[in-house]
């Protein structure tokens, strides 16, 4: 509450948490996910599998120098961020009777990838302006507080802007390693169920393992999935997979070891703080802690999610959600 309050000093109009699209992130995800998922387990042995996450965009980047082959086995959603400047920049614009020219969407990011991502051709509209202009690192906003004498510690709290403000907790433990993956089974196992299934907390698939493998058994089938951080591990992980060596259904990749709770963006914890505090499994608790304080806590519940497909979106992987909030991949293993 503090940090809406210390932005709207800084002079923005509006201000969102980015929570939202990554509860939007697993609808359209999740339902990938189970498009594949339903198709394997009857018979087709053709889909590809397994289905890898995209919404780390160092990971991308990764993926497109060095797995070419692969292209087609990652989702094909993008990243919370540039998900929320696409409905931004079309249904927020439209409800606020604005020209969305008129906006410009500034992201605050755990993550020094996500500059490059919002500059690519693939993330903008078909009148060509890009979904986000600019994304800034936490640790640069911390920078733009200082220069304006803005303590948020001093500041009162403030709610963040309705509409595209709500989230649930599946969405705020998705920037640490494993937490994707948790919030997109709370939402897979629901669906092929049919039950709203009590579990909530997944604990094979947390944790600081370099790669981590879980099965979960819904309805008498073991979905086996793999969670790993750090770029040097899914690189391990990937080769393993060519070489059939190993199989899963769903795989969830970050970039940056522990996840984007210590992204490149991030401030910088010294090596004395180091010794005595672990500063990923710190941030990592604290997800987790804020997560059981949620009402809501499975993204496909967000009534503002609800709301947006009711009245925009239609239904997850539609054909105005694959324009706004789905991507294509390049082969970038000849680039210098």
């Amino acid at each position: 509450g503090k940090m809406v309050y210390a932005l709207r000093e800084l002079g923005f109009d509006y201000v969102f948490d980015t929570d939202f699209a990554a509860d939007l992130t697993i609808m359209e995800e999740g339902s990938e996910i189970l498009n594949r998922l339903t198709c394997y387990l009857n018979g087709d042995k053709s889909v590809r599998l397994p289905i890898l996450t995209s919404c780390c965009p160092a990971w991308v980047n990764f993926f497109e120098h060095h797995f070419p082959d692969l292209l087609d086995i990652p989702s094909t959603a993008r990243s919370p961020q540039q998900m929320f400047g696409a409905i931004a920049k079309t249904y927020f614009a439209e409800k606020i009777g604005i020209d969305p020219k008129r906006l410009f969407v500034v992201s605050i990011m755990p993550c020094v990838a996500k500059k490059s991502e919002c500059t690519l051709p693939t993330m903008r509209g078909e009148d060509g302006i890009p979904d986000v202009d600019v994304s800034i690192t936490t640790r640069e906003l911390d920078i733009m507080l200082r220069a304006n004498h803005i303590s948020p510690v001093h500041l009162p709290e403030e709610e963040f802007d309705d509409m595209l403000g709500e989230s649930t907790g599946a969405a705020v433990i998705f920037g640490v390693t494993g937490g994707v993956m948790e919030a997109a089974l709370r939402t897979v196992v629901d669906v092929l169920t049919g039950e709203d299934m009590p579990r909530l907390e997944y604990a094979d698939v947390r944790g600081l393992e370099g790669i981590k493998e879980a099965t979960v058994n819904v309805n008498g089938t073991d979905i086996k999935v793999a969670i790993v951080h750090g770029t040097a591990n899914a690189a391990k992980l990937l080769n393993a997979i060519r070489a059939g060596e190993k199989t899963y259904h769903f795989i969830e990749v970050m970039g940056c070891p522990g996840g984007c709770v210590t992204g490149g963006g991030q401030p910088i914890v010294d090596a004395r703080t180091r010794y005595y505090v672990d500063p990923r499994a710190a941030r990592a608790a604290a997800t987790y802690s804020e997560d059981e304080s949620m009402a809501i806590r499975k993204s496909h519940k967000n009534p503002a999610v609800q709301k947006l497909y009711a009245e925009f979106l239609g239904e997850p992987n539609s054909h105005i959600a694959h324009e706004l909030l789905h991507t294509t991949y390049v082969d970038r293993s000849k680039d210098t």
